[in-house]
């Protein structure tokens, strides 16, 4: 996360005056956390900020005795309390070593290993270990394994002792300057490969940063050997093992980017070896159908991921014991993800497992001494608390015994890492049947053990194989591996091999589209990105043999392979894409999808008339009613810019009363009118005629009728559905596992009815009579801010906590009501129809 902590969710609504003013001074009581059936919350420490500080870390020592750490302070160790006992602040010892700013804590080989990451710059960052010099029991003696240097939230973090117990990994964020390591099981051919003129943050957030973003590490127990394992990750905060030695970590979000193309949620990764998540500042964020990166196993929303802990150990349901927690400081939740085998790697569902009014949970432990979950709440100095959690339910809770074996595809891809380290003569041999494998992580593992390879041992070979599905993935890792990214070019680097470039473009253009699969025409047009940013723009000939080879193909009916086969035409500047790209754009029923044609086309020249170019920068009026994060704006205005600077004289005095044309603001009546603009009132209508026309009604609907009825009827402004729509409702993605045809019409009908909590407005009194009305969207020492306007997430206030008098929840729903009046009744169908398909065009309700 950037500097402010977006918490879009009822974080206080719930206290009463009295409740409030505990608040203050003290931690959150139980009464305003919620937690799973049969699981029992209790509070066992407020804790005194001006003498402990606010914790954001937790440990068990070897006599299971519980270490925590102060975000700007130093250490302190106690025994886990009895049962029922709350913690005696006269039991709590501050460890002498001098070591303060933790963001990471293991004890292990005889220590205490901690990650510091220290903000006000007192300490150097880095990994630190430390030990009793003398037997007395007190930590005192510190050594300094590694200097690193990191700014702010997104730096040096957790450590995690690794399953055979003889090495540690350190999991850092994407303003951690990489560290020196011996070796690599991720190719360090870096790239941001941004085929299109790079667009970093609208806001200036981080626009120096470059891959590989945030890395984990793996080190020896004496801190002297290190290797990277995984990288391209925004800011991840922890990670964990499960039983069958896989790691797993909760990356976050960038918050800036909310109703963008290019946001991605916060979410669990499976840190395979040599796995790149590819997190590139500004727009170049690759999205997971790009094949040069890997899909998340759950994609969990927007917040703020913080601490994580699997639940081996702990006196809970065997679910409960197998699932891993992830934390999410902003929403004040503690979810459960259930995570399954999914080919080669993992698929998984989440829950709420805890969530409170306000929590700002910061890590979490099992106990290993009394099986129960202690986690804290804490950093950014606010209150902090320390939490026990148990099970008080009729399910058993004997220890779960893990018996699963792996599966088949499982081995392979372990088989393929192997090859990621140290020098194995048959790599190829083993690795080159599985570069087109249909699972995604067993062919990234079969690439990996290529790409790293010295170029010459393999590039004549992949630059004439024979199966086309293979040659594309090949190139694609052929042209990172040979050519360099300009943007990570250095004084020493050798010239690039041009002929190389000529080489993979002129094999690419061998390739038949019919022959390969859908993912892997993706690679191909991918591929060509890729050698036309690390080689250069082809020469013309071979520049009209691309367009002749892709044209044809655009546009295709998927948003995912029209993004690519735009972008490509584009910076080739074919001449049918402008056409092609704007009839995309005005039919495109997200924002989302509107803005990555906008963005394909704005350096575009070439196929362009009056009409054409009225019609893209109408788009720009239209667009500057969207809303989206706080560099949303931006981003419009810099895709504008653009598009402004690719006009040639005469077109700007063409156009010169269109660009000196302001945009009008509208309000969200007016933007919800334009939405269904053309459309009239068709009735009334009754939600018991409606129901019952559901039992029957689903049966062969319309997908693209029903998508469009989601645009039409305002839904993407405030709902995530896929990757697209607002975060001011509640994401509708997963309702068909959620809602009965009858539940979600009457959610929709009678919107008031039963509010999200997450999503209730919250009025706040003030003791000077002033009263504002919002969610709260940031805690910072003492001050609470506000976000006013549910439609423009940058509209904000801020109010001094001593200074409120009393807050509570709005009983009226945001949602306004009547939004199916406009429609009849078979597009209503075709809309509930989508909604619970879940945007799956080959689901049972849908026309074959």
């Amino acid at each position: 996360m950037p500097n402010t902590y977006f918490i879009p969710i009822l974080l206080i609504a719930s206290l009463t005056l009295q409740s409030y003013a505990q608040f203050q001074s003290k931690a959150t009581p139980v009464e305003s956390i919620s937690a799973k059936d049969g699981f029992k919350v209790e509070l066992l420490f407020t804790v005194p900020k001006e003498k402990f500080g606010s914790w954001v870390n937790l440990c068990v020592d070897d006599k299971n005795r519980i270490i925590a750490s102060d975000q700007f302070g130093g250490l302190y160790r106690f025994p886990a309390p009895e049962e029922g006992k709350n913690l005696d602040e006269s039991k709590i010892e501050k460890v002498p070593a001098n070591i303060r700013a933790a963001n990471g804590l293991l004890w292990a080989f005889g220590g205490l290993y901690v990650a510091v990451n220290d903000y006000e710059r007192k300490m150097d960052s880095g990994v630190y270990k430390l030990t009793d010099s003398n037997g007395d029991d007190k930590l005192d003696k510190v050594e300094k394994l590694r200097v690193m240097q990191a700014r702010g939230d997104h730096g040096v973090h957790a450590l995690i002792l690794s399953p055979d117990k003889k090495s540690i990994y350190l999991i850092t964020g994407n303003n951690t300057t990489p560290t020196e390591a011996q070796t690599s099981r991720v190719p360090r051919d870096w790239g941001e490969d941004h085929l299109l003129p790079r667009m970093p943050d609208g806001r200036g957030h981080n626009r120096g940063r470059l891959a590989p973003a945030g890395i984990i590490y793996k080190m020896s127990p004496d801190g002297k050997d290190w290797e990277i394992v995984s990288s391209g990750y925004r800011n991840i905060f922890d990670g964990g093992f499960n039983l069958d030695g896989e790691l797993f970590t909760y990356d976050a979000d960038m918050e800036y980017d909310f109703n963008t193309p290019w946001y991605r949620p916060t979410r669990i990764c499976h840190a395979t070896s040599g796995s790149m998540y590819g997190w590139r500042n500004g727009t170049g964020k690759r999205p997971e159908f790009y094949p040069d990166t890997l899909p998340a196993s759950v994609n969990i929303g927007p917040g703020s991921p913080t601490g994580t802990t699997f639940g081996y150990g702990a006196k809970f349901p065997e679910k409960y014991q197998k699932a891993m927690y992830a934390l999410d400081w902003s929403w004040g939740k503690i979810y459960a993800v259930h995570l399954q085998p999914d080919g080669s790697s993992y698929k998984g569902t989440k829950e709420t497992f805890i969530t409170g009014s306000p929590l700002p949970v910061a890590d979490a432990i099992i106990h290993p001494g009394d099986g129960a979950m202690y986690f804290v709440i804490g950093g950014r100095k606010v209150q902090s608390g320390l939490y026990r959690v148990t099970y008080e339910g009729k399910e058993k809770t004997n220890p779960y015994i893990h018996k699963t074996q792996p599966g088949d595809l499982t081995v392979l891809r372990r088989k393929l890492e192997t090859l990621h380290v140290g020098s194995n003569p048959k790599a190829l041999e083993l690795a080159w049947p599985h570069v087109d494998h249909s699972d995604r992580f067993v062919r990234w593992a079969a690439l990996m053990s290529i790409q790293r390879l010295p170029v010459k041992q393999w590039s004549s070979q992949a630059l004439k194989e024979k199966d086309h599905g293979k040659r594309a993935n090949l190139l694609l890792s052929l042209a990172k591996a040979s050519g360099i990214d300009p943007f990570h070019r250095t004084p020493t680097d050798p010239a690039v091999d041009s002929k190389m470039g000529r080489k993979i473009i002129n094999s690419l253009l061998q390739i038949k589209w019919d022959r390969l699969e859908t993912a892997e025409q993706l690679t191909l047009v991918r591929a060509y990105q890729v050698a036309m940013v690390r080689f250069g723009k082809p020469e013309k000939e071979t520049a009209q043999k691309i367009v002749q080879q892709l044209d044809p193909k655009f546009p295709d009916e998927s948003f995912e392979m029209n993004w690519l086969l735009c972008e490509t035409l584009s910076f080739l500047e074919a001449p049918s894409v402008a056409q092609k790209g704007i009839a995309l754009l005005m039919e495109a029923p997200t924002q989302e999808e509107q803005m990555e044609y906008a963005r394909s086309l704005r350096t575009l020249k070439t196929g362009w008339n009056n009409k054409l170019r009225t019609h893209y920068f109408n788009w720009f009026l239209k667009a500057s009613n969207y809303r989206g994060g706080a560099s949303f704006s931006k981003f419009i205005e810099f895709i504008r810019n653009d598009a402004v600077a690719s006009l040639s004289t005469q077109e700007k005095q063409d156009l010169s009363d269109l660009l000196k044309k302001k945009a009008e603001s509208k309000s969200p009546a007016e933007i919800m009118a334009q939405a269904m603009a053309g459309r009239t009132f068709v009735k009334q209508w009754k939600f018991e005629k409606l129901s019952a026309a559901t039992e029957k009604g689903l049966e062969g609907r319309n997908f693209q009728k029903g998508r469009k009825m989601f645009a039409a009827g305002g839904c993407f402004a405030c709902h995530r559905f896929g990757n697209k729509g607002g975060m001011n409702g509640p994401d509708l993605t997963g309702s068909g596992g959620r809602y009965s045809p009858h539940d979600l019409l009457e959610q929709i009908m009678y919107p008031s009815k039963e509010i999200n909590e997450q999503f209730v407005p919250t009025f706040v009194k003030m003791k000077n009579g002033d009263v504002h009305t919002g969610v709260v969207v940031n805690l910072n020492g003492d001050r609470v801010t506000l976000n006013t306007d549910l439609y423009n997430p940058n509209q904000r206030t801020s109010v001094v906590r001593a200074e409120i008098e009393s807050m509570g929840p709005s009983p009226v729903s945001p949602m306004p009501p009547g939004l199916l009046n406009m429609m009849e009744k078979e597009e209503v169908m075709d809309l509930l129809a989508y909604v619970l398909s879940g945007g799956k065009p080959n689901h049972d309700f849908f026309q074959k």
